[in-house]
């Protein structure tokens, strides 16, 4: 039960909001930021059962349908399988117990966030409200995200920019970035630009490394995902595709650089410079063939690379 229940959830796929969350722990150490760790761990299991919750709700919509595939004849089932977008996988569960399962996590992970955001401030109940509306929507409903050439972007910045600021916003006083005051007859909102700065230049390493998650993924399912009238980014830039994905690699580099020269991180984090000949190889790799099956692997180990060896200096940087 656990092992098809980590297959429903892919489980594996999780290394892009774990990383991002080490990430931002890490910067905040190296800033002298004390960690409030009860707040810090609240927000990261809502984060990680929401991050479960999307990836079932996607595989339970995506997979809709195919049950009835299998009662066909193989040859069917081979022809099916040329037009279905992504990897098309059959339901470890009965789809009664899947949607339990999605309840589950859903329920759990809003109570979770209403609960972090009761100890904190509206601020965090709307980002958080942002973050699972987007999550939702990403898959489900009448123009779902991931259809759109919109997933790039979001998928970007969910993990990149949103999981950061509210790690960010819980950890430091208050007003360090947003100061949000509501009441019957006026609404004021003042943004600290150096900070959000900040952060946006932080969030530029993860926001361009899970983007190109997508883009990847997208760029391998281009033709069958036409067959399904499913039009992403690469449908509408066509070649020019390739060219994003070897720019977004090149900008984490170009932050680390700025963020070094802003001494915003430490000069140590310029060693990360040394991964761009493994990354470059396999940007070459993929330039060369874009296959789910063989090369779309390409796009996790650049992101564990690059976010791997940029928490690794960062957390380095705190004891130099």
């Amino acid at each position: 039960m656990i092992k098809k229940f980590l297959h429903y959830v892919e489980i594996r796929t999780k290394i892009t909001s774990t990383f991002t969350f080490v990430m931002a722990i890490a910067f905040l150490k190296y800033q002298g930021q004390e960690i409030n760790w009860n707040l810090t761990l609240l927000f990261f299991t809502a984060m990680f059962l929401f991050d479960l919750t999307t990836t079932a709700i996607n595989n339970y919509i995506d997979s809709k349908g195919n049950e009835q595939i299998l009662l066909r004849n193989e040859q069917i089932l081979l022809r099916n399988k040329q037009i279905l977008p992504g990897n098309k996988q059959i339901l470890p569960f009965e789809r009664k117990t899947a949607l339990i399962i999605i309840y589950i996590l859903l329920g759990s992970s809003i109570i979770l966030g209403l609960t972090l955001a009761y100890f904190t401030d509206i601020v965090i109940l709307i980002t958080g409200g942002i973050c699972f509306l987007c999550g939702i929507f990403y898959t489900y409903g009448p123009v779902p995200i991931s259809r759109q050439p919109l997933g790039e972007v979001m998928s970007g910045a969910f993990y990149g920019i949103l999981i950061p600021f509210i790690i960010f916003y819980i950890n430091t006083p208050k007003g360090t970035y947003i100061t949000l005051n509501l009441n019957l007859s006026t609404i004021s909102f003042t943004l600290q630009v150096v900070p959000i700065l900040t952060l946006l230049l932080f969030a530029v390493i993860p926001f361009c490394t899970t983007a190109n998650i997508m883009l990847a993924n997208n760029i391998c399912d281009l033709e069958k995902d036409i067959t399904v009238r499913r039009h992403t980014l690469p449908y509408y830039i066509g070649k020019k595709a390739l060219t994003l994905f070897a720019l977004l690699y090149y900008g984490t580099y170009a932050a680390v650089v700025i963020m070094v020269i802003f001494k915003i991180l430490s000069p140590v984090c310029l060693l990360s410079l040394l991964t761009l000949f493994a990354v470059q190889r396999n940007i070459n790799k993929f330039f060369n063939k874009q296959e789910k099956s063989t090369t779309f692997i390409l796009a996790i180990k650049n992101f564990i690379i690059i976010m791997g060896s940029n928490a690794l200096l960062i957390l380095i940087s705190i004891f130099i």
